[in-house]
């Protein structure tokens, strides 16, 4: 506002002279700085200010950025006038990142050309900052919190497998610009989680930092602290892993000279207690892509029994079959004539499947049974995975392969298991890694037909006793399948060795890649890994 100039005439002895006085207050001048300070309006600020130092506006623009201020409240308090001079008190708060730093500061004013104007100093912005100094923040991170095992094991240190290790990452020092990426309130040099569970949920482990602001020397270096805000402890987080039986899958894989990998899970949760890998350097437990081969048949048997087979109706196993132009084979050339459709699964024989598929299965509902087990769904244990994939088939000849896990079917050890976990417990669960905090799962369990369920089970178990998997000695109880599934090209391909399998509330899967037969390669270490348990 600008005050008008009166002229006011006043006699004396022998003449007059003119008084000239100034119109207006320095309280609304005040209110024009303040008013201009809350809005951003710097050219407002200058207006109202005797002699603007040249840095002005810079002093200002750096509350936002060397503090983050996002908002300026201000409140002008009662004006004090003294002749020329006055003081005009304010209440401020500066909204910050982390809360908001309350103080009480003052303006000094005067007079200049007849108006009143703010006399500034460094000291308009903080009662406590003086010439060549500005107001910044410094952070003090707290202890991080710890990554555990289901008992409440720290696994996020030393001492812990590699298998684990994949699975908890990897904390480091960020880049500059990595932390101009991050934003406030981290800077170069914070420690932060780089991969897996610790990236994952770095700012649960992390907690918030006390965050001290303070004034500064032209160097940066503190001079006096005006005000603090106290951070907030990391929280724990605590996955499913068990560390005995992540020890028995650790032991079973050892000696092995071929990629291996390995998942167990509880069916009764779904939680994961076990992922082991052989060599480290890539999850191939979880991520990793591979055909399931005969594994396969467990959702493909589901399948079946939905469509009205029974385990005791006897199936055709003939060395060959053709179906849509495709010659399929059994391993090793097995010819086994007219069959029960369980023995059809204890013996693994891929032409007894491929026919059967054709006849009683359309590719959707082969395509529901995989969707029902947890193929081609978005699972988010906790860690990155690849999901089993199974895409609708396109023909008979492709029907009839993808029944026994061949074609277009991928999956991992992490898939398989699941399918394993689905049968032991009557409902397929999305399997979960991390127990606290939950992580919100997009897809639903899937409740199974128990009386399908309780024949497949029957079936799977004479996999282990007079089946394909009865060389391996399995502990009693046990329901598996084992699995050869070919891979690359060529006349003869090499082929990955599976074996899945249950006994009580423990579900698992074990792929050798390249290993050869499953029953020779994968379902040995089946063996070692329950007789450890």
């Amino acid at each position: 506002m600008v005050a008008a100039a009166t002229v006011v005439l006043v006699g004396v002895a022998g003449g007059a002279y003119i008084l000239l006085r100034t119109k207006g207050g320095p309280a609304q001048t005040a209110r024009d700085f303040l008013s201009g300070w809350q809005r951003g309006d710097l050219a407002a600020m200058r207006v109202a200010t005797v002699s603007p130092p040249g840095d002005f506006d810079e002093q200002y623009q750096s509350l936002r950025g060397d503090l983050g201020v996002t908002k300026v409240r201000a409140s002008l308090e009662k004006v004090t006038r003294h002749g020329d001079r006055a003081t005009a008190p304010f209440t401020a708060d500066l909204g910050l990142p982390m809360g908001t730093l309350h103080y009480q500061g003052r303006l000094l004013l005067t007079t200049s050309h007849r108006r009143w104007k703010v006399a500034w100093s460094p000291e308009a912005i903080h009662p406590d900052l003086h010439a060549g100094q500005h107001l910044r923040t410094s952070y003090t991170w707290p202890k991080r919190a710890t990554v555990m095992a289901a008992d409440g094991t720290p696994i996020d240190g030393a001492g812990v497998s590699g298998s684990v290790q994949q699975l908890v990452g990897s904390t480091g020092p960020i880049t500059a610009k990595q932390a101009n990426r991050l934003g406030t309130p981290y800077e170069k040099g914070d420690v932060v989680g780089q991969a897996g569970l610790q990236q994952r949920f770095d700012k649960r482990l992390a907690g918030t930092p006390t965050v001290t602001v303070s004034t500064a020397d032209a160097s940066d270096h503190a001079v006096n602290t005006v005000g603090t805000f106290p951070g907030k402890p990391g929280r724990d987080v605590k996955t499913t892993l068990d560390p005995h039986v992540q020890q028995a899958a650790a032991n079973a894989m050892q000696g092995q000279t071929k990629p291996t990998s390995m998942v167990a899970i509880r069916p009764s949760t779904g939680q994961i207690l076990a992922v082991a890998n052989l060599p480290g350097g890539f999850d191939r437990a979880m991520q990793g892509t591979y055909p399931p081969g005969s594994t396969f048949k467990v959702v493909t048997a589901y399948a079946l029994l939905q469509a009205g087979l029974s385990p005791s109706a006897k199936v055709d196993c003939p060395k060959t079959a053709n179906v849509g132009g495709q010659v399929i084979h059994n391993s090793e050339s097995e010819q086994l004539g007219s069959i029960t459709f369980k023995d059809a699964l204890a013996q693994s024989c891929n032409t007894a499947f491929a026919l059967q598929t054709h006849r009683l299965l359309s590719p959707g509902k082969l395509a529901s049974a995989a969707g029902i087990f947890g193929f081609n769904q978005k699972l988010d244990p906790g860690v990155p995975v690849n999901a089993g994939s199974f895409p609708t088939p396109t023909s008979d000849a492709e029907l009839a392969v993808a029944g026994f896990g061949q074609g277009r079917d991928l999956a991992n050890a992490f898939s398989m298991a699941g399918v394993a976990a689905g049968v032991a417990g009557g409902t397929w669960r999305p399997p979960s890694l991390v127990s606290e905090p939950q992580v919100p799962q997009k897809v639903k369990a899937n409740r199974l037909d128990p009386g399908i369920t309780s024949q497949l089970t029957d079936m799977m178990r004479a996999v282990v006793t007079t089946g394909t998997a009865k060389p391996a000695g399995l502990p009693p109880g046990t329901a598996g399948k084992t699995g050869t599934a070919e891979y690359g090209s060529g006349t003869k391909l090499p082929t990955h060795a599976w074996f899945l399998g249950f006994r009580g509330d423990m579900a698992f899967a074990v792929i050798v890649e390249g290993g050869g037969f499953g029953a020779k390669a994968a379902a040995p270490i089946a063996t070692r890994f329950l007789n450890g348990l």
